[in-house]
């Protein structure tokens, strides 16, 4: 009898440890961290002096910023990118460089984006997330009036505009590329510059009924309104491919947004009432209603002319770029950046009405870290 109860005795333990063994196996593994981090210097140089065909002496600096931490989790993803550049240009406008003179200097990079976001995985390739993202610039935003101009007009700032998205999104996520879509996101622009607003760059940014007196000057009691949330839809597909070629990376993405409150901004009826009205008395159309502001060789006769589908696209707001990158070795490289912008709430500056267009070709020293 006491042997067979020590038996049991040994067996109850042994069975204890197991229990707790496999306890221990089954817990969830942690999750790890990994990141990469690529700062780069992009660089160009051109000098006339006494040159025959003439040119501009120039010089041009861009430092640009790339930064991915990820936590991979059995259970979800948690992704961080910061994507930041900003860059400038100094022209020597009446050639003199070899007096070391440079009259004229312009920004040719300014760019915060910053991105965080945490994807379940669902079904197979399905899943669901959760993104937060920031975009502004570093320093002030000009439009100038020519070669001469080097005051030019205040247009843009830090935090003027800065546009702020949280979107819960369905994902569907391969390899290479991912697609998410959202009917419930949340976009807020920022203006924090009372300067921009009084000059009329608000950015959609709604100011009050009495911000301007009856003759369209400004209200010297008036308050400002430096935020605007908007509810809508959100649409991102992006794409990412290393070795398309030997050496060739491409990156290319596409944001569409579009605010359901957008057509009572726009005001389409009272924009057909005034082309009509300004049709019958032979004046010019003067839309009350509307917060929109004509572009270059933009009429509102235009605007009138659209179809509801049409309205429904000129609504929307458009942020798409694509990059190419060509390795020389592991630290120079060529580039290739083609970023193009749409968005009703941006007037615009001369010919270039509301697209907006950045395309950047170069060279440059990178490094990048790992972990």
């Amino acid at each position: 009898m006491k042997r067979l109860f020590i038996l049991f005795a040994v067996f109850a333990a042994a069975t204890v440890v197991s229990a707790q063994e496999q306890g221990a196996a089954q817990k969830a593994p942690e999750g790890k961290w990994s990141s990469v981090t690529t700062p780069a210097l992009k660089f160009s140089e051109s000098m006339f002096n006494n040159w025959s065909s003439t040119g501009t002496s120039q010089l041009d600096l861009n430092v640009t910023f790339f930064g991915n931490y990820k936590y991979t989790h059995p259970r979800y993803v948690w992704d961080n990118v910061a994507d930041l550049g900003f860059g400038q240009a100094w022209q020597d406008l009446d050639n003199s460089a070899q007096g070391g003179r440079f009259e004229s200097r312009r920004k040719s990079l300014d760019k915060i984006d910053l991105t965080s976001s945490i994807s379940w995985k669902a079904y197979k390739d399905w899943g669901a997330s959760f993104l937060a993202n920031l975009k502004t610039q570093f320093t002030n935003g000009y439009e100038y009036a020519g070669a001469g101009d080097n005051e030019g007009k205040l247009v843009s700032s830090f935090m003027a505009p800065a546009y702020l998205t949280t979107a819960l999104s369905f994902e569907l996520k391969k390899t290479d590329w991912s697609v998410s879509l959202s009917f419930l996101t949340g976009k807020t622009t920022f203006v924090f510059n009372d300067d921009l607003i009084d000059s009329g760059y608000t950015y959609g940014v709604i100011q009050d009924d009495d911000f301007y007196n009856a003759d369209g000057t400004l209200n010297a009691a008036r308050t400002y309104n430096h935020a605007y949330f908007a509810l809508g839809s959100y649409l991102k597909a992006q794409y990412l491919k290393k070795d398309i070629l030997p050496s060739l990376d491409l990156y290319a993405r596409l944001e569409l947004f579009y605010d359901y409150k957008k057509s009572s901004h726009m005001a389409w009826d009272n924009i057909e009432d005034a082309v009509a009205a300004a049709a019958a008395t032979g004046t010019a159309a003067n839309p009350t209603e509307t917060e929109y502001k004509l572009g270059a060789d933009e009429t509102w006769q235009d605007l009138a002319d659209k179809s509801w589908l049409e309205r429904r696209f000129f609504e929307t707001d458009m942020d798409m770029e694509v990059k190419l990158d060509y390795r020389f070795s592991s630290h120079i490289a060529a580039n290739f950046a083609l970023n193009l912008k749409w968005d009703t709430d941006f007037s615009g500056m001369d010919k270039w009405g509301h697209l907006q267009v950045y395309q950047m070709l170069g060279l440059q020293v990178f490094f990048t870290w790992k972990k």
